[in-house]
């Protein structure tokens, strides 16, 4: 009976080795995908902003262009010098307001970066859902290659392995090219 208790079969050995890599490859897989969603709620805030400053732009030039155009509507035969110089103030400023290169804050420039940041928000949600599915995959295929110690089936511990291996795939898909695939 003490034998049997010492006995440790070599298979158990090979797939107690195979849950320390899959579980290894869960960590980065949900480490990664943690960072990948913080950095597109991140994105998602900047493009919100962008956007926010964009509208306040927009109604600030539409304010001015207004006056201007009011101005010099109800001054149009007889403006001074000082009414002239303040509309072409005015039209200035909403042409700074609607591009501005310098400070990339013209609603131009605004459109640019809040577009690129919703570009890189749905990159970064594209990768979270492919740590996702790979971090899924590793999980079961954790649980497989425990039952197969439990229940002494081999084949259990087969598909755990390509359960990692399909976990490692998604992993790398979600690091390297997360737009490549679409499962969402």
């Amino acid at each position: 009976m003490s034998e049997s208790v010492g006995h440790i079969d070599p298979s158990n050995k090979k797939i107690a080795l195979l849950i320390s890599i899959l579980a290894l490859v869960l960590a980065f897989s949900e480490t990664l995908g943690k960072s990948a969603q913080t950095a597109a709620l991140s994105h998602n805030v900047e493009a919100s902003n962008l956007w926010t400053f964009f509208q306040a732009k927009t109604i600030r030039l539409t304010v001015l262009r207004t006056a201007a155009e009011a101005l010099e509507a109800e001054t149009a035969a007889k403006a001074g010098d000082a009414v002239k110089a303040q509309i072409d103030s005015w039209r200035k400023t909403v042409a700074r307001y609607d591009s501005e290169p310098e400070t990339k804050e013209g609603r131009k420039e605004l459109t640019e970066r809040a577009k690129q940041a919703e570009a890189e928000r749905d990159r970064a949600m594209a990768a979270y859902h492919h740590y996702e599915v790979g971090s899924a995959a590793v999980q079961i295929g954790i649980v497989l290659a425990s039952a197969a110690i439990i229940t002494g089936y081999g084949l259990l511990a087969w598909f755990a392995g390509a359960l990692g291996v399909l976990g490692v795939i998604f992993s790398l898909i979600a690091f390297f090219a997360p737009t490549a695939v679409h499962l969402f």
